[in-house]
């Protein structure tokens, strides 16, 4: 675990963007198949009608074995979009297996733009995010674009919604003791790893 006292957010991303694009393909492929083990039979996936996930870029965990038994098992999926503008926001469209996708202006597949496929964020039942780091008391420090945090907004201004549960997902590697939080930084209700959830 890394210690965050004397790190700006800059070099806290920095270092844990170095530590989980060190992994090598098998040991991406095991921490894929252990993070598969530790949700695909949660109740928290299970119950899920409405799951949003991502695919993984810059060393980031895989969620894509989570993505196909949700698939399978008839749960609807859906990948964040980009917005062309303003480009600082993003959506949630639903997506099928085998659908075709193109790459965003970040170079990240995404599905082709569809008004009709996309849900509302509060609609979601859970979402899987992304993060560069993680603390054990629901902390995340994203790639610092701010999309997620700017997409969960709303949640400021209706403390009792519960909707969608937030799970960060992440390789062990990308745990600090404690990240201080932004006033804009929207907390997890837990981080699940390969090896356990936090």
């Amino acid at each position: 675990m890394l210690e965050a006292n004397d790190l700006t957010r800059a070099q806290l991303r920095r270092l844990l963007r170095k530590a989980r694009s060190a992994l090598d393909a098998p040991a991406q492929r095991r921490a894929a198949q252990g993070l598969y083990r530790q949700l695909s039979h949660h109740p928290r996936f299970r119950r899920a009608r409405h799951i949003a996930l991502y695919l993984p870029n810059d060393g980031e965990i895989d969620p894509r074995p989570l993505l196909r038994a949700a698939q399978r098992r008839g749960k609807a999926t859906y990948l964040p979009v980009l917005n062309h503008w303003p480009r600082s926001k993003m959506v949630f469209q639903r997506v099928r297996a085998h659908e075709k996708m193109i790459p965003n202006r970040f170079r990240i597949p995404e599905p082709k733009r569809s008004r009709a496929q996309q849900r509302k964020i509060w609609a979601l039942d859970l979402i899987l995010l992304p993060l560069v780091g993680f603390d054990r008391h629901g902390g995340r420090l994203g790639m610092g674009g701010g999309f997620y945090d700017r997409s969960l907004g709303y949640r400021d201004m209706r403390k009792n919604w519960h909707k969608p549960t937030l799970l960060g997902l992440a390789h062990e590697c990308q745990q600090v003791d404690r990240l201080t939080m932004a006033s804009w930084d929207v907390p997890l209700e837990a981080t699940v790893t390969d090896k356990g959830w936090y």
